[in-house]
């Protein structure tokens, strides 16, 4: 499988299924302004890791909505699994926590920035962070994560307005990617990203990972510290799922399949 944007070609990885991208940071960040600068279309930038690719196993729905969209690899875990299945990590750990501010620095054109999610100080905290962290780009801070879901179009329709480049949701997965799918479309901005706790991350909320903890792919065990039951449980499913679908044969056979794809394009 191989996902296609302009200049940049970037072939895909199964795990558990789902296709995920094997771009290292150079080329996700040139994919990402492409696309950002772009007078039309959108496209919508997931992450997998360990925990929501739990919920994708259980959720049908959860799967689906990510298929649709475009999905970088997060975390230790998910390089677990890359190796299992196709012998070889990802190139680089395209965390949301890390990626977006990066992406943010790297972006030298001057972006309307929309933020939706997590709660009302924490929002406000993290636009006032990224306006010190980036401040030729205009951080837009549209609504906590917390509005009447029955309220959602009036609150793209906010972003609409706000003639928004790009567009940061932060929910928690499964839910911000469930709601990018059902409310967010042409129009409201051409780079959409569900980013997670990055909100929390960004404005300093005290049981964020330290920055050298993520840039050495150890958030997950700095989590097991803090909540050992519940990351072990996490973690035990998810490799109870990698492996039983590494043994099944499946793997094997999506395997084959896009080594052929790839090599027919």
């Amino acid at each position: 499988m191989n996902l296609m944007s302009g200049n940049i070609v970037a072939s895909q990885r199964d795990i558990l299924g789902l296709p995920v991208c094997d771009l290292g940071w150079a080329e996700a960040f040139a994919f990402a302004e492409e696309v950002a600068t772009m007078p039309f279309g959108q496209s919508v930038i997931a992450f997998i890791n360990a925990g929501n690719a739990n919920l994708m196993i259980r959720d049908p729905e959860y799967r689906a909505v990510l298929e649709r969209q475009i999905v970088l690899p997060d975390g230790h875990g998910v390089d677990i699994a890359s190796m299992l299945f196709h012998g070889r990590k990802f190139p680089a750990n395209l965390t949301g926590t890390d990626f977006v501010p990066a992406l943010l620095t790297y972006l030298a054109r001057p972006m309307r920035v929309a933020m939706i999610g997590a709660q009302q100080t924490t929002l406000m905290q993290a636009a006032e962070n990224f306006r010190r962290h980036a401040p030729w780009h205009d951080f837009l801070p549209i609504s906590d994560g917390f509005f009447d879901r029955a309220a959602s179009d009036a609150v793209m329709e906010r972003v609409r307005e706000a003639n928004a480049d790009i567009l940061l949701v932060a929910m928690g997965s499964p839910a911000q990617e469930k709601w990018i799918d059902r409310h967010v479309g042409p129009g409201h901005a051409r780079l959409v990203l569900s980013v997670g706790n990055l909100f929390d991350v960004v404005a300093d909320a005290p049981h964020a990972a330290p920055g050298g903890i993520r840039r050495l792919r150890l958030e997950w065990l700095y989590r097991l510290v803090k909540a050992p039951s519940r990351l072990s449980r996490a973690d035990f499913s998810f490799l109870y799922h990698v492996l039983r679908y590494k043994f099944s044969g499946t793997g094997e056979a999506h395997d084959r399949n896009d080594t052929a794809k790839a090599g027919s394009l």
